[in-house]
C-alpha cells in the first residue's frame, strides 16, 4: 500500500535548509566525479500583475480575486466566476491575455489532481540542428552526452526546493520543472520559484498560460507508474499545491519567444510568487530549503562544474520522476546579436524545463540559469545567463509582490 505520511521536511527549520543544501552540494560533488567533468533592455515590471490571493481570505477559506483585477478582466470580456467555473478554457485569440500588464491565475480549487497531473504534457523547447549551429565563431562544440541520473529519495532530504511547474495552454495540461529561491528582502519566507519564460508564457504568437501552480518535491519517494495507480493526493503533493498569484517573465520573451525558442530563448526565464491552496505558511518554511540566484553571470569556461535537476517528462521518461545532469558548460549562440546561453551535455527530456542549474560558490548552492532549449537527439540542454535584466526582474518581483 503506497505511504502517505507527511515528509519531515514540513517541519520547517534551518536544520533542514541546511541537509537540502549540502545534499545538493554533495550531488554536484561526487557527480562530477563520476562524470569526470565531461563551462537593462528588460522591464523590470515585465509580468506580475496582482491575482488571486492578494485580498483577505473569507470565511470558507476561498480566496477573493482583487477588485482591480476582476475590473481588468472586465474590461477583455471576461468575468472572473464564469472562468472559475471553466471560461479559462477559451483560447479564442481576443481571450488570451498577452501583455504583461495582464496575467490573472484565479485559484480553482482542487483542479490539479494526481491523475490531472500525470496526464500532463512535457513543455519543450526543441531547435534543430540548423538553429543551434547559428554562429559556430561563438558556440563551442557540441558537448559529449551525460546520461541523467535519478534523483535519490525522498526527495525532500535531497533535493528539497526542486518541484515540477503545472500549466494549462490551449493543448491541454502541459508540465515543467522549478525551483524554490530565497526572497532577499523576505528572509526565510521566501514564496517565489524560479522556471523557464516558456512555462508560463506562449511567447510572440500567444500569452499567459492559465491555472499555474507549483509543486514542491513532487512524488516525493519516486514511485512508478504502478505504484501510483491510486495516489493519494499527498504522495503525488506533499507540500500542497501553490498557486502563481503574480509571474513576471522578459519582455524579449513575450516579445520574440517561440516553439523553438526564438529570439527569446536568451531571456527565457520567469519569476513566480505563489501562495498554497490550503495553509498560510510560506513556502519556504513549509519546504524548509530554497537558494540563492547567482545573478553574476559568470563565463561558461570559469563557471566550473554546473548540475541541471528536473523532472523529464517525453520518452523515455515519464515525469514521476527527478533527475539530474553535471557537466562544464559550453557556450552557445543562437545569433551574433544575442547574449551567448550554456550548454551542457544531458539526456533529460521535455518536462526538465524550467528546471534548475546549480553551481556552487564558496561551498554555497545557488541557482545560476534553467532548463530552455534542447535538440531533438535529446543529448544537451542549453540555459540563459542570468545578468542584470534577470536581478532587476527577480529584484522588482520581491519588492513589489514578496510581502504578500
Amino acid at each position: 500500500m503506497p505511504s502517505t505520511r507527511t515528509p519531515a521536511a514540513v517541519r520547517p527549520g534551518r536544520r533542514r535548509s541546511v541537509l537540502a543544501a549540502t545534499a545538493l552540494v554533495a550531488a554536484l560533488a561526487l557527480t562530477a566525479t563520476a562524470c569526470g567533468g565531461s563551462d537593462d533592455d528588460t522591464d523590470a515590471n515585465a509580468g506580475g500583475s496582482p491575482a488571486a490571493g492578494a485580498s483577505h481570505a473569507t470565511d470558507q477559506g476561498k480566496v477573493a480575486l482583487p477588485a482591480d483585477i476582476a475590473d481588468r478582466l472586465k474590461k477583455h470580456g471576461i468575468d472572473v466566476d464564469q472562468w472559475k467555473k471553466g471560461g479559462w478554457k477559451n483560447w479564442d485569440r481576443d481571450k488570451w491575455l498577452s501583455e504583461a500588464k495582464d496575467f490573472v491565475n484565479p485559484v480553482i480549487e482542487g483542479l490539479w489532481k494526481p491523475e490531472r497531473m500525470k496526464s500532463a504534457k512535457e513543455a519543450d523547447k526543441t531547435v534543430t540542428t540548423k538553429d543551434a549551429a547559428a554562429d559556430q565563431g561563438v558556440s563551442d562544440p557540441d558537448p559529449v552526452p551525460v546520461r541523467a541520473e535519478a534523483e535519490k529519495t525522498p526527495y525532500h532530504d535531497n533535493a528539497a526546493p526542486v518541484g515540477k511547474v503545472f500549466f494549462d495552454s490551449p493543448e491541454g495540461p502541459m508540465v515543467c520543472s522549478g525551483t524554490v529561491v530565497k526572497d532577499v528582502n523576505h528572509p526565510g519566507k521566501s514564496n517565489l520559484v524560479w522556471t523557464a519564460g516558456h512555462c508560463v508564457h506562449a511567447g510572440g504568437n500567444g500569452g499567459w498560460y492559465r491555472n499555474i501552480v507549483f509543486v514542491p518535491a513532487y512524488n516525493d519517494y519516486g514511485k512508478s507508474e504502478a505504484e501510483l495507480g491510486n495516489a493519494s493526493f499527498p504522495e503525488m503533493a506533499p507540500y500542497g499545491n501553490w498557486w502563481a498569484d503574480w509571474a513576471s517573465t522578459s519582455n524579449e520573451w513575450i516579445d520574440g519567444g517561440s516553439e523553438s525558442g526564438g529570439s527569446g530563448a536568451p531571456y527565457d526565464y520567469a519569476v513566480l510568487h505563489v501562495q498554497p491552496e490550503q495553509g498560510a505558511k510560506s513556502l519556504e518554511e513549509t519546504v524548509g530549503a530554497a537558494l540563492d540566484v547567482d545573478f553574476s553571470a559568470p563565463a561558461a569556461a570559469q563557471a566550473g562544474q554546473m548540475g541541471a535537476w528536473g523532472y523529464p517528462a517525453a520518452p523515455p521518461y515519464n515525469g514521476l520522476k527527478m533527475f539530474k545532469c553535471i557537466d562544464r558548460p559550453g557556450r552557445l549562440s543562437l545569433s551574433p546579436a544575442l547574449p551567448t546561453m550554456y550548454r551542457i551535455g544531458c539526456t533529460m527530456t521535455g518536462g526538465s524545463s524550467g528546471g534548475g542549474w546549480f553551481r556552487v560558490v564558496n561551498g554555497e548552492t545557488k541557482l545560476v540559469s534553467n532548463t530552455s532549449i534542447g535538440p531533438v537527439d535529446n543529448t544537451w540542454l542549453a540555459g540563459p545567463q542570468l545578468g542584470p535584466e534577470a536581478e532587476a526582474l527577480y529584484q522588482n518581483m520581491s519588492r513589489t509582490y514578496g510581502g504578500h
